[in-house]
């Protein structure tokens, strides 16, 4: 029994801990966007000044909120791309019988390794090609072309696992495949679709190296170089205050998020991970 309890406590400590970790540099960023002046150099762990300073100078000097609607943009676009080509595509690969099936399904899933910097002076070049640079089309492309493969392998996997006989039916009833698609599919596939789809928000709403190298001018900017760039009064000054402020506005909204969709997400991601 002592054995029991002493296991307990042990594993809520561990848990405790690694919140703690994760939690803690979020929680001190927001100590700080709310200090200014010499406060922002006092170390302290519990509010001791209270400031909208920092957020003020954000929202209303510069271009952030170009560079937020950018960011909302972007993401917004790439996540009901991939989710329109991830969908028709999940449905030939769970659905229609067809030889090298399994072996393309594993090269769309070896694609996703590869990393941004391998290809990034390749993309460049299209980007320039098909004349996107500087603008957020250069941004939805690449970013698609990042978030398909693991959109692809999710919605494969669940889809395959529904049941036949749904479709069987609905092909009786006349249905054609975009109907079925739309109409069967899509309803029962929820949890994957919004697993999916937050995971490409996510992803595109925090990439750099994509938004710094296709992009050059303030106004076409996303927000992840837009609060690399911030600068103070010179070029020697680091405006901690205001990155501060500006980080916890373009976090707060993706916690939101994961906080509402938690349950779907881990429905999305589990799903296919036991076979009967």
């Amino acid at each position: 029994m002592l054995w029991s309890y002493t296991k307990t406590a042990s594993f809520y400590l561990l848990v405790a801990i690694i919140v703690l970790v994760s939690v803690f540099p979020f929680y001190y960023a927001i100590l700080t966007s709310f200090k200014s002046g010499t406060a922002l150099f006092e170390i302290n762990y519990l509010p001791t000044h209270f400031s909208l300073d920092n957020y003020i100078a954000v929202l209303t000097t510069g271009v952030f909120v170009r560079n937020l609607g950018n960011s909302i943009l972007v993401a917004s676009s790439v996540v009901v791309l991939a989710l329109f080509l991830a969908v028709t595509a999940a449905f030939a690969l769970a659905r229609v019988s067809f030889r090298g099936r399994g072996l393309l399904l594993m090269t769309i899933l070896a694609v996703s390794m590869f990393p941004q910097i391998a290809v990034l002076a390749g993309l460049f070049e299209l980007v320039r090609a098909f004349g996107l640079f500087n603008t957020p089309f250069a941004l939805i492309f690449s970013y698609t072309i990042f978030t398909l493969p693991f959109t692809v392998w999710v919605l494969t996997t669940f889809m395959r696992d529904l049941p036949v006989e749904i479709e069987e039916a609905a092909i009786v009833d006349g249905a054609s495949p975009w109907v079925i698609i739309t109409k069967v599919f899509m309803p029962l596939m929820w949890p994957a679709l919004v697993t999916t789809g937050l995971l490409a928000f996510i992803a595109a709403w925090n990439e750099f190296l994509f938004a710094l190298t296709f992009t050059s001018s303030n106004e076409t900017r996303t927000v992840p170089v837009a609060i690399a760039l911030l600068s103070g009064a010179s070029q020697y000054e680091i405006p901690w205050g205001r990155i501060m402020a500006a980080s916890v506005i373009v976090t707060v909204p993706l916690v939101a998020l994961v906080l509402i969709f938690q349950r779907k997400i881990v429905q999305g991601l589990t799903a296919g991970g036991v076979k009967g």
